[in-house]
């Protein structure tokens, strides 16, 4: 589980700041194009969402103690 959360928190964080750089170059991950369908505010708040919500999985996992 401890690894599995550090796994999918990482990936979150990555495919977040990814999708930052990539929007200012005018791209987007094709499964992430949803989050602009609402507009740039809102594309930028899940953007940034993603990222946090990817840090707080590693970190977590990080702290969890397996028995």
């Amino acid at each position: 589980m401890k690894d599995q959360l550090q796994t999918i928190g990482f990936g979150m964080f990555l495919y977040g700041v990814l999708s930052m750089v990539l929007y200012f170059l005018n791209m987007n991950f094709i499964i992430l194009m949803w989050m602009d369908f609402f507009g740039p505010f809102i594309g930028w708040v899940l953007r940034i969402i993603m990222v946090i919500l990817g840090i707080c999985l590693y970190v977590l996992g990080k702290f969890i103690i397996k028995d």
